[in-house]
Protein backbone atom coordinates (compact mmCIF):
# COMPACT_ATOMS: atom_id res chain seq x y z
CA UNK A 1 0.00 0.00 0.00
CA UNK A 2 1.33 3.59 -0.98
CA UNK A 3 -0.20 5.05 1.85
CA UNK A 4 2.05 3.68 4.56
CA UNK A 5 5.31 5.87 4.24
CA UNK A 6 7.33 5.47 1.87
CA UNK A 7 8.38 8.70 1.09
CA UNK A 8 11.80 10.70 2.50
CA UNK A 9 13.24 13.92 3.89
CA UNK A 10 17.11 14.25 2.36
CA UNK A 11 19.50 16.50 4.72
CA UNK A 12 23.14 17.18 5.37
CA UNK A 13 24.71 18.19 8.06
CA UNK A 14 21.06 18.69 9.39
CA UNK A 15 19.76 20.87 6.66
CA UNK A 16 17.02 20.09 4.26
CA UNK A 17 18.19 19.14 1.11
CA UNK A 18 14.59 17.99 -0.53
CA UNK A 19 12.47 15.14 -1.39
CA UNK A 20 12.29 11.56 -2.41
CA UNK A 21 10.82 8.02 -1.99
CA UNK A 22 11.97 4.51 -1.64
CA UNK A 23 12.41 3.13 -4.97
CA UNK A 24 13.43 -0.07 -3.45
CA UNK A 25 14.93 -1.15 -0.29
CA UNK A 26 18.50 0.24 -1.26
CA UNK A 27 17.87 2.97 -2.95
CA UNK A 28 16.11 6.60 -3.12
CA UNK A 29 14.54 8.50 -5.87
CA UNK A 30 14.80 12.13 -5.92
CA UNK A 31 15.62 15.00 -8.49
CA UNK A 32 19.12 15.87 -9.09
CA UNK A 33 18.32 19.92 -8.06
CA UNK A 34 16.85 18.68 -4.67
CA UNK A 35 20.92 17.38 -3.92
CA UNK A 36 21.67 21.23 -4.19
CA UNK A 37 25.56 20.37 -6.38
CA UNK A 38 26.00 17.24 -3.89
CA UNK A 39 29.06 15.22 -6.03
CA UNK A 40 28.37 11.52 -6.30
CA UNK A 41 29.84 9.52 -3.46
CA UNK A 42 28.88 12.33 -1.03
CA UNK A 43 27.00 11.33 1.90
CA UNK A 44 23.48 12.49 2.93
CA UNK A 45 21.11 11.78 5.88
CA UNK A 46 18.14 10.34 4.83
CA UNK A 47 14.70 11.03 7.12
CA UNK A 48 12.24 8.44 6.90
CA UNK A 49 8.28 8.98 7.00
CA UNK A 50 7.96 7.31 10.15
CA UNK A 51 10.65 9.75 11.88
CA UNK A 52 13.82 7.20 11.53
CA UNK A 53 16.96 8.36 9.64
CA UNK A 54 19.38 6.37 8.11
CA UNK A 55 22.59 7.15 6.40
CA UNK A 56 22.94 7.39 2.73
CA UNK A 57 25.43 8.20 -0.21
CA UNK A 58 24.67 9.82 -3.67
CA UNK A 59 25.22 6.93 -6.24
CA UNK A 60 24.36 7.49 -9.18
CA UNK A 61 23.41 11.00 -11.42
CA UNK A 62 21.73 12.28 -14.17
CA UNK A 63 22.26 15.54 -14.85
CA UNK A 64 20.43 15.86 -18.48
CA UNK A 65 17.27 14.24 -16.97
CA UNK A 66 17.79 15.91 -13.04
CA UNK A 67 17.29 12.26 -11.45
CA UNK A 68 19.40 10.93 -8.93
CA UNK A 69 19.81 8.06 -6.75
CA UNK A 70 20.74 7.74 -3.09
CA UNK A 71 21.79 4.12 -1.80
CA UNK A 72 21.01 3.37 1.58
CA UNK A 73 24.29 2.78 3.61
CA UNK A 74 24.33 -0.98 3.93
CA UNK A 75 24.24 -1.48 7.70
CA UNK A 76 20.51 0.12 7.84
CA UNK A 77 17.51 -1.66 7.30
CA UNK A 78 14.86 0.23 6.33
CA UNK A 79 11.39 -1.54 7.01
CA UNK A 80 9.06 0.04 5.17
CA UNK A 81 6.85 -0.82 2.33
CA UNK A 82 8.51 -0.75 -1.15
CA UNK A 83 5.64 1.04 -3.50
CA UNK A 84 3.83 -0.60 -6.23
CA UNK A 85 4.80 1.16 -9.54
CA UNK A 86 2.27 1.77 -12.48
CA UNK A 87 1.90 3.37 -15.93
CA UNK A 88 -0.20 6.93 -15.58
CA UNK A 89 -3.22 6.67 -17.64
CA UNK A 90 -4.42 10.73 -19.16
CA UNK A 91 -7.29 11.86 -17.41
CA UNK A 92 -6.86 10.06 -14.12
CA UNK A 93 -6.75 11.93 -11.07
CA UNK A 94 -3.45 11.84 -9.23
CA UNK A 95 -1.88 12.85 -5.72
CA UNK A 96 0.79 13.30 -3.77
CA UNK A 97 1.62 12.26 -0.77
CA UNK A 98 4.86 13.87 0.08
CA UNK A 99 5.04 17.82 1.36
CA UNK A 100 7.76 19.59 2.32
CA UNK A 101 6.61 20.36 5.76
CA UNK A 102 3.29 19.82 8.01
CA UNK A 103 2.22 23.31 7.42
CA UNK A 104 2.22 22.47 3.69
CA UNK A 105 -0.75 21.38 1.72
CA UNK A 106 -0.89 17.93 -0.18
CA UNK A 107 -1.14 18.17 -3.67
CA UNK A 108 -3.26 16.51 -5.79
CA UNK A 109 -4.93 17.47 -9.37
CA UNK A 110 -5.34 15.30 -12.84
CA UNK A 111 -3.07 13.68 -15.34
CA UNK A 112 -3.74 15.77 -18.31
CA UNK A 113 -1.40 13.57 -20.59
CA UNK A 114 1.98 11.96 -21.05
CA UNK A 115 4.73 13.57 -23.43
CA UNK A 116 8.21 14.21 -24.60
CA UNK A 117 9.15 16.93 -22.18
CA UNK A 118 12.60 18.82 -22.78
CA UNK A 119 14.44 19.22 -19.41
CA UNK A 120 16.53 22.27 -18.59
CA UNK A 121 19.10 20.26 -18.57
CA UNK A 122 19.02 19.15 -22.04
CA UNK A 123 17.31 15.67 -21.71
CA UNK A 124 14.56 14.74 -23.34
CA UNK A 125 12.14 12.72 -21.28
CA UNK A 126 8.82 10.42 -21.53
CA UNK A 127 7.00 13.08 -19.00
CA UNK A 128 3.77 13.89 -17.19
CA UNK A 129 2.14 16.95 -17.48
CA UNK A 130 -0.09 17.28 -14.36
CA UNK A 131 -2.64 20.18 -13.17
CA UNK A 132 -2.50 20.61 -9.84
CA UNK A 133 -5.59 21.83 -8.16
CA UNK A 134 -4.03 23.72 -5.71
CA UNK A 135 -2.99 27.04 -6.71
CA UNK A 136 0.36 28.11 -4.74
CA UNK A 137 2.12 30.03 -7.64
CA UNK A 138 5.36 28.41 -5.86
CA UNK A 139 5.69 24.90 -5.87
CA UNK A 140 9.13 24.96 -4.53
CA UNK A 141 10.05 22.10 -2.13
CA UNK A 142 7.32 19.56 -3.87
CA UNK A 143 10.03 18.14 -6.39
CA UNK A 144 11.47 14.70 -5.69
CA UNK A 145 8.50 13.59 -4.30
CA UNK A 146 6.37 10.71 -5.33
CA UNK A 147 3.54 11.04 -8.17
CA UNK A 148 0.63 8.31 -7.41
CA UNK A 149 -1.59 7.76 -10.22
CA UNK A 150 -5.51 7.42 -8.65
CA UNK A 151 -7.41 5.26 -10.50
CA UNK A 152 -10.89 5.81 -10.97
CA UNK A 153 -13.95 4.16 -9.65
CA UNK A 154 -12.67 0.70 -8.36
CA UNK A 155 -10.64 -0.66 -5.26
CA UNK A 156 -7.40 -0.54 -6.72
CA UNK A 157 -4.76 1.23 -4.30
CA UNK A 158 -3.03 4.34 -5.77
CA UNK A 159 0.35 3.43 -7.22
CA UNK A 160 3.57 5.41 -8.21
CA UNK A 161 3.57 6.73 -11.76
CA UNK A 162 6.03 9.69 -11.69
CA UNK A 163 8.67 11.45 -9.63
CA UNK A 164 7.94 15.33 -9.70
CA UNK A 165 10.70 17.42 -11.44
CA UNK A 166 10.16 20.62 -12.70
CA UNK A 167 7.25 23.71 -12.13
CA UNK A 168 5.69 25.87 -15.04
CA UNK A 169 6.55 29.72 -15.02
CA UNK A 170 3.87 31.78 -15.89
CA UNK A 171 4.62 33.54 -19.09
CA UNK A 172 2.75 36.91 -17.70
CA UNK A 173 4.80 36.79 -14.57
CA UNK A 174 7.77 34.63 -14.69
CA UNK A 175 8.02 35.43 -10.56
CA UNK A 176 4.93 32.87 -10.58
CA UNK A 177 4.65 29.47 -11.37
CA UNK A 178 1.17 28.28 -13.04
CA UNK A 179 -0.46 25.18 -11.33
CA UNK A 180 0.60 22.73 -14.47
CA UNK A 181 3.81 20.47 -12.80
CA UNK A 182 6.17 18.06 -14.83
CA UNK A 183 6.93 14.47 -13.29
CA UNK A 184 9.11 12.24 -14.89
CA UNK A 185 7.70 8.62 -15.32
CA UNK A 186 8.47 6.14 -12.97
CA UNK A 187 9.38 3.73 -16.61
CA UNK A 188 11.84 6.68 -17.34
CA UNK A 189 13.36 6.47 -13.93
CA UNK A 190 14.24 3.23 -14.43
CA UNK A 191 15.56 2.94 -17.45
CA UNK A 192 17.71 5.67 -16.63
CA UNK A 193 18.95 4.16 -13.89
CA UNK A 194 19.47 0.65 -15.54
CA UNK A 195 22.24 -0.56 -13.34
CA UNK A 196 19.72 -1.81 -10.86
CA UNK A 197 19.38 -5.46 -10.71
CA UNK A 198 16.76 -7.92 -11.49
CA UNK A 199 16.26 -8.22 -7.78
CA UNK A 200 15.36 -4.49 -6.86
CA UNK A 201 13.41 -4.43 -9.79
CA UNK A 202 10.85 -6.91 -9.02
CA UNK A 203 10.54 -5.07 -5.31
CA UNK A 204 9.43 -1.76 -7.42
CA UNK A 205 7.17 -3.50 -9.70
CA UNK A 206 6.10 -6.60 -8.37
CA UNK A 207 2.45 -5.74 -7.42
CA UNK A 208 1.41 -5.00 -4.06
CA UNK A 209 -0.57 -7.85 -3.37
CA UNK A 210 1.89 -10.34 -4.26
CA UNK A 211 3.97 -8.40 -1.99
CA UNK A 212 1.54 -8.84 0.78
CA UNK A 213 0.67 -12.55 0.10
CA UNK A 214 2.68 -14.73 2.95
CA UNK A 215 5.25 -17.62 2.80
CA UNK A 216 6.33 -18.92 -0.19
CA UNK A 217 9.68 -17.61 -2.35
CA UNK A 218 8.94 -14.41 -4.61
CA UNK A 219 7.89 -16.57 -7.82
CA UNK A 220 7.47 -20.06 -7.31
CA UNK A 221 9.23 -20.73 -10.58
CA UNK A 222 11.07 -19.59 -13.77
CA UNK A 223 7.63 -19.63 -15.75
CA UNK A 224 6.37 -17.32 -13.26
CA UNK A 225 8.98 -14.82 -13.39
CA UNK A 226 8.77 -14.83 -17.16
CA UNK A 227 5.06 -14.27 -17.32
CA UNK A 228 5.40 -11.36 -14.67
CA UNK A 229 7.96 -9.78 -16.93
CA UNK A 230 5.93 -9.98 -19.82
CA UNK A 231 3.09 -8.59 -17.71
CA UNK A 232 5.37 -5.52 -17.22
CA UNK A 233 6.07 -5.06 -20.60
CA UNK A 234 2.38 -5.03 -21.70
CA UNK A 235 1.89 -2.32 -19.08
CA UNK A 236 4.51 -0.06 -20.82
CA UNK A 237 6.82 -0.53 -17.73
CA UNK A 238 9.52 -2.44 -19.92
CA UNK A 239 10.53 -1.85 -23.20
CA UNK A 240 11.51 -4.54 -25.54
CA UNK A 241 15.42 -4.04 -24.92
CA UNK A 242 14.93 -4.14 -21.19
CA UNK A 243 12.43 -7.21 -21.05
CA UNK A 244 15.22 -9.47 -23.34
CA UNK A 245 17.47 -8.45 -20.85
CA UNK A 246 16.07 -8.86 -17.89
CA UNK A 247 14.53 -12.07 -18.83
CA UNK A 248 18.49 -12.97 -19.64
CA UNK A 249 19.26 -11.69 -16.09
CA UNK A 250 16.28 -13.29 -13.98
CA UNK A 251 17.40 -17.06 -14.97
CA UNK A 252 21.07 -15.75 -14.46
CA UNK A 253 20.96 -14.08 -11.03
CA UNK A 254 17.16 -14.18 -9.69
CA UNK A 255 16.82 -17.71 -9.82
CA UNK A 256 20.28 -18.67 -7.99
CA UNK A 257 19.56 -16.14 -5.59
CA UNK A 258 15.79 -16.65 -4.98
CA UNK A 259 15.91 -20.27 -4.95
CA UNK A 260 18.96 -21.22 -3.73
CA UNK A 261 20.45 -22.26 -7.08
CA UNK A 262 18.09 -25.25 -6.93
CA UNK A 263 16.29 -25.02 -10.50
CA UNK A 264 12.77 -23.77 -11.36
Amino acid sequence: MTGAGYWVDLYQARQRLGGGFLLTRRFVLTALHCLRGLAVEECVDIRLADGHSVGGRVCRQDKEADLALVEIAADHHVDLPIPAADVAQDGDRWRGPYRPATDEVHLSGRIDRTAPHLCAGGATIEALQLTADQQLGDYSGYSGGPVEGVPPGDDRQPAVVGILIEQTPDRSDGSRATNVLIAATLGEAMRRFDHLDVAHLVDVLRPAGARAAAGGPRFSGTEALLRQLDDWAERRILDPAQLAELKFLAVQKLIDKELGGGGA
